[in-house]
């Protein structure tokens, strides 16, 4: 990755990972990633601000001795998850003299992750400050965006917010800024999705904490830079609000053929009411995608055969996913078909009892759906169709 000037004296000098497909074995990176690390240069001292995975750390050093930084005054960790702290033991090797920054929850992190000595670590609270020489550095404590100990930084003189994972985006692109939204509107809404969403109303939290201040850029952890923040911001103000969308989110799978019947006429039922409805096989389907269409969705519609005495292993996979995302959908329902008995209604609403979302009668019929099962799947839809008029109309 090349060393890019963001402002006078501040600069990009992290890494782009072209080719991850799978970021920490769990979420799917379609378009790679980026590891974002920054220099801040005031008169007097120099500042490093988070560093790179562990596999880049050779790059970001070639990237400081491209700068002529001989020496490094201060290295701040926002967060110390290793895709942004890995490459500090070696950083703390090459500049013995630099002082860690990191608030007290990262400094005990640090050391249970990467073994860092408390000693070498300075803790800073909300609203500290260091003086560059010309550069002002503000510290933000943001907990549980997404992780306990997160931190933003703020540059007061050029209004550069270091959001961390805030306003995030697992994309590689060549891209410095953010030219055109519309590109990585999906990327950006994925990431929400799978990373803020849990902790949607800590990231609305912080987003209040930085709303008084003169924020020019954002300068996430991954992903481009936003000179113009209301793209993001935007953006974030819908996805971490309470409202929710005429749509209902329908994952599922079929063994052979009646659940898949269901999903069928009940996707038909929808539409013809005037409600959007994205269906998701689930054998093929993309569990990102699953996640934003989440985002959205007033309504979740699980639909499994019984496989045994319960749900089919994948239904019980996007059911576990939803309930550790939690979206803020307000109704939820189960579909399907049994061959014998089982307990899956009853297995699948206590999974997604987290999401405290109105469960609406489910339709679980025995063996393929005949006319009276098809009716029902009719009244559920008038169901849908009632409480959806009844949220999205209230004042």
């Amino acid at each position: 990755m090349a060393v890019r000037t963001i402002s006078p004296d501040v600069y990009s000098i992290g890494a782009v990972d072209w080719n991850l497909r799978l970021f920490d074995a769990l979420i799917g990176t379609p378009e790679g990633t980026s590891y974002n690390a920054f220099v801040v240069r005031g008169t007097e001292r120099t500042a490093l601000i988070d560093t790179v995975d562990t596999r880049f750390e050779e790059a970001l050093l070639k990237n400081l001795m491209k700068m002529g930084v001989s020496s490094l005054d201060y290295i701040v960790i926002n967060h110390a998850e290793q895709d942004h702290s890995g490459s500090l033991p070696l950083l703390m090797e090459m500049f013995p003299q630099a002082t860690v920054i990191a608030d007290e929850k990262c400094r005990d992190l640090l050391g249970r992750l990467l073994d860092v000595p408390e000693d070498r670590i300075t803790t800073v609270k909300d609203g500290d400050t260091i003086d560059l020489g010309g550069k002002t550095l503000e510290f933000i404590i943001a907990p549980w965006v997404h992780w306990p100990e997160t931190m933003m930084t703020y540059e007061r003189e050029d209004g550069i917010l270091f959001s961390c994972d805030l306003f995030g985006a697992h994309l590689a692109t060549s891209e410095l800024f953010v030219r055109d939204f519309a590109p990585i509107t999906r990327p950006a809404k994925r990431y929400f999705a799978e990373i803020m969403m849990p902790f949607r109303s800590s990231a609305h939290a912080a987003m209040q904490k930085v709303a008084d201040r003169d924020v020019r850029i954002i300068a996430p952890s991954h992903g481009p830079l936003y000179d113009d923040p209301s793209l993001i911001l935007d953006a974030y103000a819908e996805w971490t609000s309470d409202t929710v969308k005429n749509l209902v989110l329908l994952p599922y799978v079929s063994m052979h053929g009646s659940t898949a019947k269901m999903v069928s006429y009940l996707t038909d039922a929808l539409i013809e009411r005037g409600i959007e409805v994205q269906p998701y096989d689930l054998t093929t389907s993309d569990l990102g995608d699953i996640a934003m269409t989440a985002v959205d969705a007033a309504t979740i519609v699980i639909a499994t055969p019984t496989v045994l005495f319960g749900p089919h292993p994948a239904a019980v996979n996007a059911a576990y996913l939803l309930s550790a995302l939690k979206p803020k959908t307000k109704f939820v329902s189960v579909i399907g078909s049994f061959g014998w008995g089982g307990k899956t209604v009853q297995h699948l609403t206590e999974m997604l009892t987290p999401l405290n979302a109105e469960m609406i009668d489910p339709v679980y019929v025995r063996g393929y759906p005949t006319a009276e099962d098809l009716a029902a799947l009719n009244a559920l839809a008038d169901t849908i169709l009632k409480k959806h008029e009844d949220l999205l109309t209230q004042p």
